[in-house]
């Protein structure tokens, strides 16, 4: 393909050679990369074009391509024309400005003119007077006048430094209007970003036509737009550190490309049977191994069959792990929709159509458990086409099967239709390039070090290759498959076991294989700069001043957290998890989050920053346990993550602000009214109900109406004080500062009792 510079517009975006009279196809990305922009920017673009295309992998004939630039020549276009415009608008204000600085020196001589002409004659007569005599003159004072030219220089120069000084701020402030960002920050790391708060964020994203909550990850386009309304404009900093790592890259050749298996995930509800039915594909016991029987952490599994092999992810079905089952579509080629037959489409069978739908990946239904009693296949399908899934056998575009992962029944099948799929997408990847894919799980080990799960998407990973993920580096020293055995290599849509990385990367992340272990040492070195950079910036410091502000909202209560977990998913599904049950009143800051047992540095940190600390799945090493004893820091491990979340919520209904609850007591009718000296106005009444008791509150009612509220001051029976009077008794109310109490009027009694609130 020929390189397109988009600076010249002669240059045209055209296939270099033609097979069988036909143009060469194009991917988008490819495109994207001639132009520029963003993959998903550039795969907009292109279907508004008309053209259909499922990802930025897709191929586009060469008239399509062709008319992208067309696009990209108008929109430079009007960029020129535009920039023309406001050339010459600038070009006539300076004339202006140049002609009203002309005039000026010749109306400062005029001026000077006209006041010489308007100024009296010293006194004593003019010059000629002076040197005859006539009149006296005062003698200058040398003192003084060195003086005031030393005042008058003094505050000149004041005048300089003042302007210097502004001038400093002006181009400080215009700096700092400059936002540099990676891509993918949450809607409240913008927030503290912009120095604004999470609600004028999301506010302003609704202005805007989009709705995201405080904790959801923002695109590009959507940071650029909220930036861009508030003044500033965005830097992306990943887009630097990709140039380094792209230079590494090798073009993709359509005539390189292979067939490569399907990756498939398995997502649904917790207990519908997902991890069950990859057991018996794969005929092994996943679910021994699992608290609770709930899969809680990614696992992915290379299957090969009689018609073929495929790729296999099991994402968790419980909802606080949301970011990893998004994570797994987002890799995924096909995902397969596990339905239990005698239960209903649950809201976390609704999220996986969702995470599946938004990344565009095709869904195939596996409707379980049709071996039970109370099974009814027909009512889940039913439900399945109000949100969106329709069987092939009801006119639609989805394959459903029934299916028992006891039994076997309709397994084949399922697996049959999987590979249906696969060969109707024609998936291919070059297999002989260097290899790139994504994070699956990370974690370390005794013995062993860094232990990561890879997916390879493209290339061929071999034992040896320097690689990079995220701000992590190293060299692959060993390969094994999901079983745990040696490999040499790992070819495209096959998950491995990876051992060399430096320390823990992040699940998720991209990983790449470098020309050598230096080049991707710095490449891992400027990602953690960058991230380092953010973080720092993300990080306010309180002042005197923002804390006033603080205090002066409301923000009163803040629970913070230090996280470990096992693994690297489960750590950033806990924090996921709790930072969704953050409120108005009630912050949630994770103030440090990590993989690997609980050690004295986690405690010393919680017990400096006043947070508790959470492990899942970890255990705490002996020093630890010491300096939590002397620091007296609050430190839980859960092998469960609803009983954290439950714990977790307990503490943060303990920082809530209680509610007040106004309960009545009792009420009193005033029969008679007394003058007391020293006690004032005494209502002689008849407590009609309830109790009436001292120091409570009080409202006197009129007519139906509340003409006072106040309280209790005396209570008397006869000549006794009394604390309190029940009903059917009469006594004597004094009501604190209210001698305008009259026969008739109704005292109702009451008190405000302060009431735990509930998330």
């Amino acid at each position: 393909m020929t390189r397109h510079n988009p600076a010249d517009p002669g240059m045209a975006l055209a296939p270099a050679k033609e097979s069988g009279g036909k143009p060469e196809k194009v991917r988008i990305y490819q495109i994207a990369k001639e132009y520029s922009v963003s993959s998903e920017a550039m795969l907009k673009i292109v279907r508004g074009l008309g053209a259909e295309a499922k990802s930025h992998m897709s191929s586009i004939d060469a008239d399509i391509a062709k008319k992208v630039e067309q696009e990209f020549n108008k929109e430079k276009e009007a960029v020129k024309e535009d920039f023309a415009r406001k050339r010459a608008v600038d070009r006539a204000s300076r004339k202006r400005q140049q002609g009203a600085l002309a005039s000026k020196p010749a109306e400062a001589a005029t001026v000077k003119a006209d006041v010489k002409a308007k100024t009296p004659p010293p006194a004593g007569g003019g010059p000629q007077a002076r040197q005859r005599g006539g009149g006296g003159r005062r003698p200058v004072d040398q003192k003084v006048v060195r003086a005031n030219i030393k005042k008058t220089m003094s505050e000149d120069k004041g005048k300089r430094r003042y302007r210097k000084r502004k001038e400093d701020a002006v181009a400080t402030e215009e700096e700092t209007k400059i936002l540099r960002v990676t891509e993918f920050i949450s809607t409240s790391e913008l927030a503290n970003f912009l120095d604004l708060s999470a609600s004028q964020i999301i506010a302003k994203a609704m202005e805007l036509g989009s709705m995201v909550t405080i904790n959801q990850r923002l695109d590009r386009d959507m940071i650029e737009m909220l930036a861009d309304d508030f003044g500033w404009t965005v830097e992306f900093e990943s887009v630097m550190e990709a140039e380094v790592v792209t230079e590494e890259e090798d073009e993709v050749r359509e005539e390189d490309l292979r067939p490569r298996s399907p990756v498939v995930t398995i997502m649904g509800h917790v207990d519908h049977g997902k991890t069950s039915l990859l057991d018996h594909i794969r005929e092994s016991n996943v679910i021994a191994g699992e608290s609770g029987g709930i899969t809680q952490h990614i696992g992915a599994y290379h299957v090969e069959l009689p018609k073929g092999v495929i790729t296999f992810l099991d994402t968790p079905g419980h909802e606080a792990f949301t970011a990893m089952r998004a994570r797994g579509a987002q890799i995924t080629d096909i995902v397969i929709l596990v339905v239990a037959a005698d239960d209903s489409v649950m809201p976390q069978t609704i999220e996986a159509i969702d995470h599946a739908k938004d990344a565009e990946v095709p869904i195939i239904v596996a409707i379980n458990k049709i071996d039970r009693p109370g099974a009814n296949p027909e009512q889940v399908r039913q439900q399945l086409t109000a949100h969106g899934i329709t069987p092939e056998a009801w006119g639609g575009e989805h394959m459903v099967v029934d299916v028992s992962a006891k039994t076997g029944q309709g397994v084949p099948e399922l697996l049959e239709a999987v590979l249906l799929q696969a060969e109707v997408m024609e998936l291919r990847a070059d297999p002989n390039r260097p290899a790139k894919g994504v994070i699956i799980e990370s974690r370390k080990e005794r013995g062993r070090g860094t232990v990561v799960t890879a997916l390879v998407q493209e290339g061929q990973l071999k034992v040896g290759d320097a690689i990079v993920a995220g701000s992590e580096s190293g060299r692959v020293r060993a390969l094994t498959n999901e079983r745990g055995q040696r490999i040499e290599s790992a070819g495209p849509s096959t998950p491995c076991g990876v051992l060399g990385f430096s320390d823990v990367p992040a699940a998720g992340e991209t990983f790449r294989v470098m020309k050598d272990e230096r080049a991707a040492r710095e490449v891992g070195a400027r990602r953690a700069q960058l991230m380092r950079e953010q973080e720092h910036r993300y990080h306010r410091h309180t002042t005197l001043e923002n804390l006033f502000e603080q205090i002066q909202g409301g923000e009163t209560a803040e629970l913070r957290v230090v996280i470990k977990a096992d693994v690297e998913g489960s750590m950033g599904a806990v924090a996921d998890s709790l930072q969704k049950m953050a409120t108005d009143e009630v912050e949630m800051r994770v103030v440090h989050r990590g993989v690997g047992a609980i050690n004295e540095s986690d405690v010393l940190l919680a017990a400096a920053s006043d947070a508790i600390v959470l492990g899942f799945h970890v255990t705490m090493d002996p020093v630890a346990e010491q300096t939590v004893k002397r620091e007296g820091v609050d430190v839980r491990t859960y092998e469960i993550i609803y009983e954290m979340v439950e714990d977790v919520r307990a503490a943060m209904e303990g920082l809530l602000k209680p509610d007040i609850e106004r309960r009545t007591l009792g009420q009193a009718e005033v029969r008679a009214i007394f003058r007391v000296p020293k006690l004032g106005t005494i209502a002689g009444s008849m407590v009609v109900s309830g109790l009436i008791k001292r120091n409570a509150g009080v409202l006197v009612k009129r007519a139906g109406k509340t003409v006072h509220e106040g309280k209790i001051g005396s209570l008397r029976r006869f000549k006794d004080d009394v604390s309190e009077v029940k009903s059917g008794f009469e006594c004597g109310i004094g009501v604190e500062n209210f001698p305008g109490v009259r026969e008739g009027d109704v005292l109702e009694v009451f008190e405000d009792v302060e009431v735990a609130r509930r998330l």
